[in-house]
């Protein structure tokens, strides 16, 4: 299996929305397309790569580093003994030369590579994703369903409350009972009235409402909206803290009893280890949300899995943020506890194939080769013309 070209392009996925510290009116994203020759079905095997949302395209890294590290190396060299390409090999490849630390934007271009080098490589294998990950790192077990919940609730210029309770029974009816909301960009008076007011939505049930101050509050904002909504048992408070400020996580965590969920925004397994050690979070309620398309993809996340064993963390504590078709595959294959889903933003990226219903925050695999891009179609349609390039 031998790589003979790589190809990239940046689409926009700018909208109006906003969470409590960024807006979203130029946000882009990279797309590669990976081509091998190995053929199926009369057809090259080509794999295709993204960036998660809330990072942009990082096109310069990419066609300045990692896409000519990659496209240059000899082929043995990142082979396995099957003559596949490994994408280990291929991750040692594209960091060559890299100094360890300052992480930054390069474990978006690295990852981004690496989940087209998983696509094309489980399509070579003629399976999809998931099902290649639980017969290589899961003994054969993968799971029937993956939980899912819905990821909405922005501030939209001129949205009010009915606005927002609109949006979360449009989630319902797609089939999802859990959803998200963003909190932190209006005064926490305000925000605890969107709070209830979404909670008549999903019947009055915390556990079917998470929230999201995208690291917003200083450590005394946090505690005080931490007051406030731990009588509603909610099923997480995430992210109220600046991601790598470990030692403020650790003090709310002292306070705040029910679930906390963090680790978006954190790009390595070093990262995620220091957040283990430090951040004072606990592995008997706490979510963890490292997404493995911005965080130097699946090999990296592999490390990541096996450190959080080594430190006493189950793979069921982590449900990765991003809400697309690789963390998906990745959920099922290996057992986490579930992913993100994005049903109405960040098209055509958000959600996952189109014929694959969600019923009570649940979600079955179909059974296409690799990733399963190929399933969503307006996803597919940004693709398919770079399988000519």
């Amino acid at each position: 299996m031998r790589i003979t070209a790589i190809h990239d392009i940046v689409v926009p996925i700018s909208s109006a929305i906003a969470n409590a510290y960024i807006d979203f009116s130029t946000m882009t994203a990279s797309v590669v397309a990976i081509h091998t020759d190995v053929v199926r079905d009369g057809k090259p095997v080509v794999g295709f790569g993204f960036n998660s949302n809330g990072r942009y395209a990082p096109q310069g890294l990419l066609r300045e580093r990692f896409i000519p590290r990659l496209r240059d190396a000899k082929a043995e060299t990142i082979q396995d003994e099957r003559g596949l390409v490994d994408p280990a090999k291929a991750w040692a490849t594209m960091m060559k030369n890299e100094k360890p630390g300052g992480h930054g934007e390069r474990s978006v271009a690295v990852g981004v590579l690496d989940m087209a080098l998983w696509d094309a490589v489980s399509k070579a294998e003629g399976v999809p994703l998931w099902k290649l990950l639980a017969d290589r790192y899961n003994g054969g077990k993968a799971d029937d369903k993956a939980w899912v919940y819905a990821a909405g609730g922005y501030y939209y210029p001129d949205k009010d409350i009915s606005a927002l309770q609109d949006e979360m029974k449009r989630y319902l009816d797609l089939g999802y009972s859990t959803v998200k909301m963003k909190i932190g960009g209006v005064p926490l008076a305000d925000d605890i009235k969107r709070i209830e007011a979404v909670l008549k939505i999903v019947g009055g049930k915390g556990e079917n409402l998470c929230v999201d101050v995208n690291g917003r509050y200083d450590l005394d904002e946090a505690i005080a909206c931490g007051d406030a909504i731990a009588p509603y048992n909610l099923r997480w408070y995430e992210e109220p803290l600046d991601p790598l400020d470990y030692l403020l996580h650790a003090a709310l965590a002292t306070r705040y009893r029910p679930p906390l969920a963090t680790g978006e925004n954190l790009f390595s397994m070093q990262d995620a280890r220091n957040l283990i050690r430090h951040g004072g979070l606990r592995a008997d309620r706490d979510w963890l949300q490292f997404d493995p398309a911005l965080s130097y993809g699946l090999v990296e996340y592999l490390r990541t899995l096996d450190m959080l064993r080594a430190h006493g963390w189950s793979p069921r504590r982590c449900v990765p943020h991003g809400g697309h078709q690789f963390a998906l595959n990745i959920a099922v294959g290996l057992g986490l506890g579930g992913n993100e889903s994005y049903p109405q933003v960040f098209a055509p990226f958000g959600g996952f194939a189109d014929n694959t219903a969600v019923k009570d925050s649940r979600i079955a695999m179909p059974s296409i080769p690799g990733i399963g891009f190929e399933g969503k179609n307006a996803l597919y349609a940004v693709m398919k013309p770079m399988l000519a390039a």
